[in-house]
C-alpha cells in the first residue's frame, strides 16, 4: 500500500481511528491527506499524527488521491459532494463512511461517477479490532475491491454484505460499543470498591464479558437455558424497562438513518 495516496474529507473521530489503526499496525502509504475546516481539530491530527499532511480549505489536495474517505455527517455529505464534483479523477475511488445515503445517491450526485464504496467502521478499529461491513459499486474493478480490502482489513474484520444491510449495521454493530461501556466502566469502579484491584477488575470483566457473549452465542443452548444457568439475578426486575429503552430509541434511529 506504500504506493497508494489517501484523503480524507474531515478530520474527526473516525478519521483518527483509521490513522491510529494504520500507526498500530505500522502500515504506511505513499501519502495521507486530510481537510478539515476546524482548526484545533487539525492542530489535534498535526500533534498527534505528524506525517500526515493538513489543510483547512484545499479541498483539491485531498481530493486527488488514489482513495478519499468521506468522514462526515450525514446532513453534510450532499453538501460535500456538490465541492468534490468538478475535482474528481477517473481513477480514484471514494468512500462514503457515513449511513443513509446509498451508492445510487451518491453516484447521481457525481454525475455517474462510478467508484464508490460505503463502508460502516465501529471504534474498536482504533485498536485493530473493528467490525467493519461494507458494500462495493458495480462500477469497482476488482483490483480496486482488493485494494481496499486490504485496507479495510487493517481495521479488524471487514464483510462484503448487501447495500440495504449497511443502516442495520450502523444500529447493531457500530453504535453497539456505547450501549455498553458505560455499563463496563460502572462495575470496574464498583469492583475497586468492593475489595478488588484495578487489574482483577480488569482482567475479570474483560473475561467474562467475552465468554457470556460465547455462552450466549456458541453453547447450543437456548437464550432461556443459558439465562437459566446463574439464579441470582440482581437487575431482573429493570429488564423490561432495559428492553424498552433499546427498542424506544433505537428502532425509531434506524428509521432515520434509512435511506
Amino acid at each position: 500500500m506504500k504506493r497508494r495516496s489517501l484523503g480524507f474529507i474531515g478530520a474527526g473521530r473516525v478519521t483518527r481511528i483509521f490513522l491510529q489503526a494504520f500507526i498500530n499496525r505500522k502500515v504506511s502509504f505513499k501519502s495521507i491527506s486530510v481537510i478539515d475546516p476546524n482548526n484545533d481539530v487539525l492542530t489535534r491530527i498535526r500533534k498527534d499524527f505528524p506525517g500526515v499532511d493538513i489543510t483547512a480549505d484545499d479541498l483539491q489536495k485531498v481530493v486527488r488521491n488514489d482513495v478519499v474517505f468521506i468522514a462526515l455527517h450525514p446532513p453534510v455529505i450532499m453538501e460535500m459532494l456538490e465541492k468534490v464534483k468538478p475535482l474528481l479523477a477517473e481513477t480514484m475511488i471514494l468512500v462514503s463512511l457515513a449511513p443513509k445515503f446509498t451508492i445510487e445517491k451518491i453516484s447521481f450526485k457525481l454525475d455517474g461517477f462510478q467508484n464508490i464504496a460505503r463502508l460502516i467502521p465501529n471504534a474498536p478499529s482504533v485498536i485493530n479490532k473493528g467490525y467493519n461491513p461494507v458494500c462495493f459499486s458495480g462500477g469497482l474493478s476488482v483490483t480496486d475491491k482488493q485494494l481496499l480490502t486490504n485496507i479495510f482489513e487493517v481495521l479488524g474484520k471487514c464483510i462484503v454484505v448487501d447495500e440495504p444491510k449497511l443502516e442495520a449495521y450502523a444500529i447493531i454493530t457500530a453504535m453497539l460499543p456505547t450501549y455498553f461501556w458505560f455499563q463496563f466502566n460502572e462495575l470496574f469502579e464498583i469492583g475497586k470498591k468492593i475489595g478488588l484491584s484495578e487489574e482483577e477488575c480488569r482482567d475479570g470483566i474483560l473475561e467474562t464479558i467475552k465468554a457470556s457473549v460465547n455462552t450466549l452465542f456458541s453453547s447450543g443452548l437456548s437464550t432461556e437455558e443459558v439465562t437459566d444457568l446463574i439464579p441470582v439475578k440482581p437487575i431482573s426486575d429493570h429488564e423490561s424497562e432495559i428492553k424498552e429503552i433499546y427498542r424506544s430509541r433505537l428502532l425509531p434511529l434506524f428509521e432515520k438513518i434509512k435511506p
